[in-house]
């Protein structure tokens, strides 16, 4: 059987590993394709093509974008994108300032409860080529025992609503369907067991999104079900993957265990060549 794994993450966003090392790593789970759905960043993706097709392993070009419905943010998955237009690339770039805004702000906020920490040492620290988010910023906080623990940053400190969180400016669902679509792609919602159910998943599946994730970590043998059904009913595509980032999330176990089969794969390529 060959098993895919459709959301992965590297170093280029909040996961551990370069692409090389998610590829190898691949290869020894028993992966044969796999998507790099970095957040709000397709700079993995050419590298990981190249070596992947060394090692036998069809690299998706893949993103994962967040965004913004009825004051609900929404994770969105792209699939198949152009990884190299131009005007996405812009897209994205102005995602990623947004984010630095943000940290920048939320560093400034733990700064004023105690912290020492610095942005520009997160910034060094993951390089100038990556999404920078709450993770980083909760393993540098881990890094210098202002928390015990990973999780403890987000619990006590940025999590949302708490001290420091500061909310990240998306754009909205319908501009994030919209450009991913026009760079050839098709979109997914992320995890969606938590926030978009019922009334709210109807009101996504309306701003035309192509798919729903369906495997994943977070998900409940009834959540398969429920929203396997869901897509059913809406003629959607399906996906699914192990959500991987590796390091401090502790996830290296889901690596290999959530996967999706070929054909969920052709079909896609179907929606897309028809």
């Amino acid at each position: 059987m060959i098993k895919a794994d459709l959301h992965t993450h590297t170093n280029y966003s909040d996961g551990k590993y370069s692409p090389r090392q998610l590829i190898d790593m691949s290869v020894k789970s028993g992966l044969t394709v796999i998507s790099i759905t970095d957040h709000d960043n397709v700079n993995a993706i050419g590298e990981a093509i190249k070596y992947g097709n060394s090692k036998g392993i069809q690299v998706i070009p893949g993103v994962e974008i967040s965004a913004d419905h009825n004051d609900q943010e929404i994770h969105i998955l792209g699939y198949f994108i152009d990884y190299k237009n131009k005007k996405f690339l812009d897209f994205l770039s102005s995602l990623r300032e947004n984010r630095i805004l943000r940290n920048e702000k939320i560093v400034k906020k733990l700064n004023d409860l105690g912290s020492n920490i610095q942005f520009e040492s997160i910034i060094g620290k993951a390089g100038a080529e990556t999404s920078i988010g709450r993770p980083h910023i909760a393993m540098e906080l881990s890094e210098e025992g202002f928390v015990n623990s990973y999780y403890e940053a987000f619990i006590k400190y940025i999590g949302d609503g708490k001290p420091a969180f500061i909310k990240k400016p998306n754009p909205s669902l319908e501009e994030v369907i919209k450009m991913i679509s026009e760079v050839g792609g098709l979109s997914f919602i992320a995890h969606p067991s938590k926030f978009v159910r019922d009334e709210m998943l109807t009101e996504v599946i309306n701003e035309g999104i192509d798919g729903i994730e369906i495997i994943h970590p977070s998900h409940s043998k009834e959540d398969v079900k429920y929203f396997s059904a869901a897509a059913a009913e809406n003629f959607l595509l399906t996906s699914g993957g192990s959500d991987f980032h590796g390091g401090m999330k502790n996830d290296q176990k889901n690596f290999g265990n959530y996967y999706i089969s070929m054909n969920e794969i052709i079909n896609m390529k179907r929606r897309l060549f028809n």
